[in-house]
């Protein structure tokens, strides 16, 4: 059993009422408090989810816009690649055209044959006469 003397007083109801008033208010303040914060997380919540939304969107847009970019390159380097290769049919054959008329010509003039496994590796190399120079060789 608990002595007598170790219990402290009761303290009179007048300043109970005292001290319960301003913890009620505390605890009202706190509250309000704690709605406000709770108030501001979901508007943080709100603008997250918001961005993330747009962030979304212009990543998509940006993909497809790659994505467009990408077919539209492909499309162009194939285009590049047949004119190319055209390009080199092109010049073969008048590699060949050029080449037969070389032997053509060493062929009408009573020279021997040009050896048929000669290659002409860029035209630019031939050093053929002009117009003008053969008309002087004419003359």
């Amino acid at each position: 059993m608990e002595n007598p003397e170790s219990i402290p007083p009761a303290a009179p109801l007048s300043t109970r009422k005292e001290n319960v008033t301003p913890i009620n208010t505390k605890i009202a303040e706190l509250t309000e408090s704690r709605q406000e914060l709770l108030s501001r997380i979901q508007n943080l919540k709100q603008d997250l989810q918001s961005w993330r939304t747009k962030l979304d969107t212009q990543v998509k847009v940006y993909r497809e816009e790659l994505s467009e970019l990408k077919t539209s390159l492909n499309t162009e380097v194939e285009q590049l690649r047949t004119e190319f290769q055209e390009l080199r049919t092109t010049l073969q054959q008048q590699q060949e055209d050029v080449t037969a008329n070389l032997r053509n010509l060493g062929d009408d003039s009573g020279e021997a044959e040009a050896p048929k496994d000669v290659v002409i590796s860029n035209a630019t190399d031939l050093d053929l006469p002009r117009d003008e120079n053969h008309k002087e060789a004419h003359e």
